[in-house]
């Protein structure tokens, strides 16, 4: 296939202005290639330019990037690394600065961060701007067996029927509560829906998970009334601020000035709701999705159904989202297991 028509298929923008801004972004790597003590933050911006417009990054992915490689220049800068050059960086180098997060960061943190600066590496080496990546044989340090908290079906229920419905924002707050639970979404997927793409009524709506990767997603009947509910009662909300509620870029849930609604808001709605029902741990929108997981599951659902519900591209993700209790796991093995010690009972 043709490098313009590729490129072109992968961007959400027009196709002559990505390939113009694929154009300017080449010839802009070009010219820096040649400054060999280039400071690393002009690098930076080129690759923050380039999770736009060729990796299609959301801007939450694209801040995580940016933070992590702000970071490993700063340390580059205290040690003295950044006055050398981009030359001078080497696998040592990046042990030094896993060695010194080590002090100060979770494991999965310091993989998360290690996995940005060996993706910037991996960039700067396909421009031409470097001919090794440093980071490459950098190993990610061993992760530790965490589990996110999740409610138990009593917990969720508590908490869902927690919430009235006596004003606009309590309406919301209950589509949201109910959406997160019955779709198991994640919170970027959730602040990211419009009022187009719904189809409530043939049960199921239209998401867009990570890197803009289109998604369509069932969602149960009580959050379809819940959602419903909500729509109607803020028409006249969405219409004064958006022109017309139904519009293509008008968002779902709205907060008090029309716009749409944070990750940190959809947090405190999650943390609120929770608390006033009596749930003595702390629970995030995260929690909601692995609750979703774990409750299908111990129902009896399919990994691999729950894996294309989660949106997850590999098994083993999905994996670490979901987990049985020893219960359900003996119950399992009783059940199933030709020499486990009920059949034995029962054979005497």
């Amino acid at each position: 296939m043709p490098l313009k028509k590729a490129i072109m298929q992968m961007s959400p923008l027009a196709p002559e202005a990505f390939f113009l801004a694929y154009l300017v972004e080449k010839v802009y790597v070009f010219l820096l290639s040649g400054l060999e003590t280039s400071m690393l933050e002009h690098y930076i911006r080129i690759f923050e330019q380039h999770l736009s417009a060729v990796r299609n990054a959301s801007a939450h992915t694209s801040r995580g990037y940016l933070h992590d490689l702000a970071e490993f220049d700063l340390f580059l800068q205290d040690k003295g690394y950044a006055a050398a050059g981009l030359a001078d960086i080497d696998n040592f180098v990046v042990r030094a600065w896993l060695a010194f997060l080590a002090g100060k960061n979770k494991k999965s943190s310091q993989a998360r961060k290690l996995s940005s600066i060996k993706a910037f590496f991996r960039f700067l080496k396909q421009q031409g701007v470097i001919e090794h990546n440093p980071a490459q044989a950098v190993k990610t340090p061993r992760q530790d067996n965490y589990l996110p908290r999740h409610l138990s079906v009593d917990e969720m229920f508590a908490v869902l029927d927690s919430v009235p419905e006596d004003c606009l924002r309590q309406l919301r707050d209950r589509a949201i509560l109910e959406l997160l639970y019955s779709s198991g979404l994640r919170v970027s997927e959730l602040v990211g829906l419009n009022r187009t793409g719904l189809e409530l009524a043939a049960g199921s709506i239209k998401v867009f998970g990570k890197r803009r990767k289109e998604r369509m997603v069932p969602v149960g009947k009580k959050a379809a009334a819940c959602i419903e509910r909500y729509i109607a009662a803020s028409s006249d909300h969405c219409r004064t601020v958006h022109g017309d509620g139904t519009q293509k870029k008008a968002p779902l849930f709205l907060n008090r000035n029309g716009g749409r609604l944070t990750a940190r808001s959809i947090a405190r709605i999650v943390d609120t709701y929770t608390l006033q029902a009596g749930v003595l741990h702390k629970m995030s929108p995260h929690g909601m999705r692995h609750s979703f997981a774990t409750h299908m599951l111990n129902a009896g659902a399919d990994l691999r159904a729950i894996q294309e519900l989660l949106g997850h591209e590999s098994l083993s993700t999905t994996q670490k989202y979901t987990h049985l209790n020893i219960d359900k796991l003996m119950e399992v093995y009783d059940r199933a297991h030709p020499r486990s010690r009920k059949k034995e009972g029962k054979d005497l």
